[in-house]
């Protein structure tokens, strides 16, 4: 889960780019943690929407607050679209945070997301690599930034470059960043999580999608995405991942039954 030290939001995300789908994915942001397990390390660490500027202002004594709230409420919106499919207004958004307040670039993991589904594989894995740079234990935006440069270089060299990180508190999620790093078997890592709690075989079929996309195996990435958004851990409104997967399969145009 999120900690303050790190200075990292809290972690609640081809072909074409994403057109706008207004109604596709209604916007539930929660203002603070549901109370849904008694296993938190299970869960992911996108989970809520996080003030850097709120973090900073207290550090800073609060200068530049009205630009820091205008911000937040930018990236508000651009999380907004993003869920609703309009991938290309979300970044239009958390760019427009950047321009108010600076500080949150370096932060902006949601922005990374979005130009990974724009193909702007470059801008994305610089993104997340000032992600990783703040918090060196954010085991997601190393597998996210590896999926950018897999797109640019090839998955051998995205693997030279890997960013390496901390040890994850989830399992499901420790299996997945070595499945990336060394190579491995999406299917063993679904298997190994089939029968845990839902968030985690969510998890472990998001990122066996994710790591087929990556190796140009489309259509074993299509089953494990579409099982991540028909599972029932993947109808939640309040996990921006859970969001992340029916985004990509739109911009698939992957039909989820």
């Amino acid at each position: 889960m999120f900690t303050i030290h790190n200075l990292k939001p809290p972690i609640l995300v081809s072909p074409s780019p994403c057109l706008h789908h207004p109604s596709s994915f209604p916007l539930q942001l929660p203002s603070k943690a549901p109370i849904f397990c008694s296993n938190p390390s299970i869960l992911t660490r996108r989970l809520f929407l996080p003030s850097v500027s709120a973090i900073w202002d207290a550090v800073t004594g609060g200068n530049n607050n009205n630009n820091g709230r205008e911000a937040l409420l930018a990236i508000r919106r651009g999380m907004s679209l993003f869920r609703q499919g309009d991938v290309s207004g979300s970044v239009v958004e958390f760019d427009k945070a950047i321009q108010l307040d600076p500080r949150q670039k370096a932060y902006l993991w949601q922005r990374g997301l979005s130009l990974y589904y724009l193909n702007r594989f470059e801008e994305g894995a610089e993104q997340f690599r000032l992600d990783v740079a703040q918090n060196p234990n954010d085991t997601e935006e190393s597998i996210w930034c590896f999926l950018c440069e897999a797109q640019l270089y090839g998955v051998d060299e995205a693997r030279k470059r890997y960013l390496e990180v901390g040890r994850d508190s989830r399992p499901v999620m420790r299996e997945a960043y070595n499945m990336f790093r060394d190579g491995g078997d999406p299917e063993k890592l679904v298997a190994a999580f089939s029968n845990g709690r839902e968030g985690e075989y969510f998890y472990a079929s998001l990122y066996a999608g994710l790591y087929y996309e990556s190796q140009n195996e489309t259509d074993a990435a299509k089953v494990h995405m579409v099982a991540a958004c028909q599972s029932s851990y993947g109808q939640r409104s309040d996990d921006y991942t859970a969001s992340l997967s029916k985004v990509h399969c739109l911009c698939r145009n992957w039909t989820i039954s």
